[in-house]
């Protein structure tokens, strides 16, 4: 098992309510393919660095996993096409 992170930005114009189902969302899709969350962080609404689809804020979220190395593919593929999360990146974490 390889652990590993996904960043998950989601847009700012949607209420609290469906951002919650948008994390819960990516949450059900890690565990759909296998892996095991170990902690999600929220940093809550920052600033972008660029203008995204007219949106100049947005929610970060962090969700830390440990999963076999087939599954962020399949995760990537799921995530990309939600309609509220704006970017995501889903990288391996170093043994260090």
């Amino acid at each position: 098992m390889n652990k590993y992170e996904l960043a998950v930005v989601v847009s700012a114009k949607i209420e609290d309510d469906e951002r919650a189902a948008v994390v819960d969302k990516c949450k059900a899709y890690v565990e759909r393919f296998g892996g095991t969350i170990t902690e999600v962080e929220e940093w809550g609404k920052k600033r972008l660095a660029y203008e995204v689809q007219k949106m100049r804020e947005a929610f970060y979220y962090f969700i830390r996993f440990e999963a076999d190395s087939t599954a962020p593919a399949e995760i990537e593929n799921r995530v990309r096409i939600m309609d509220n999360v704006i970017r995501f990146l889903c990288v391996r974490q170093d043994e260090a």
